[in-house]
């Protein structure tokens, strides 16, 4: 690419590398337009089938962004990883009909944050250490993600939003 396309479209080399990093971290809406319609288990599998193909495609990229030590101590480069984790988890409960924005938004995306945690360990797990199978990382993703969903979403969902005062127990009068 001529020095002057760079320049055009991204100003510098390091704003196309910043920018680079941000398109591979983050899954787009297209992860979620691509969903099936049907039972939370089809889903789940779809979406973690699309991403262990993702990771597949930039595996060189993706593992430098994940491992413990990042891609060095560069605290733009560790702001985009952050901003990419909240993005990608909006994306998680935009699948699922659910928002950030919501009364637990802010709960059920840490919660989904959480999750990523596992997913990044489960995929060095299967690319870098080789002691779990593609198809091994599938089944607890896809797993995981259905129980995280399915049962810990509606838990927090049934709890008094933050700074509610606590329900009274029985017996008590409110």
């Amino acid at each position: 690419m001529a020095r002057g396309l760079i320049n055009h479209y991204f100003g510098t080399k390091r704003e196309l590398y910043l920018e680079i990093i941000r398109r591979a971290l983050t899954v787009p809406r297209l992860a979620v337009e691509i969903l099936p319609e049907g039972p939370l288990e089809l889903r789940a599998d779809v979406a973690i089938e699309w991403f262990l193909d993702m990771v597949t495609s930039q595996e060189r990229m993706w593992l430098a962004a994940i491992a413990p030590e990042g891609i060095g101590r560069d605290l733009e480069v560790e702001r985009i990883l952050e901003e990419a984790d909240r993005e990608s988890a909006d994306r998680v409960l935009e699948a699922v009909g659910l928002s950030r924005e919501s009364e637990h938004g802010a709960q059920l995306n840490a919660l989904v944050r959480a999750f990523g945690g596992m997913v990044k360990s489960a995929g060095r797990e299967w690319l870098v250490r080789r002691s779990l199978t593609r198809a091994q990382v599938h089944l607890l993703l896809s797993k995981s993600l259905v129980t995280l969903v399915g049962e810990i979403f509606p838990a927090i969902q049934a709890e008094p939003p933050r700074g509610a005062p606590p329900a009274p127990r029985q017996g008590e009068s409110g």
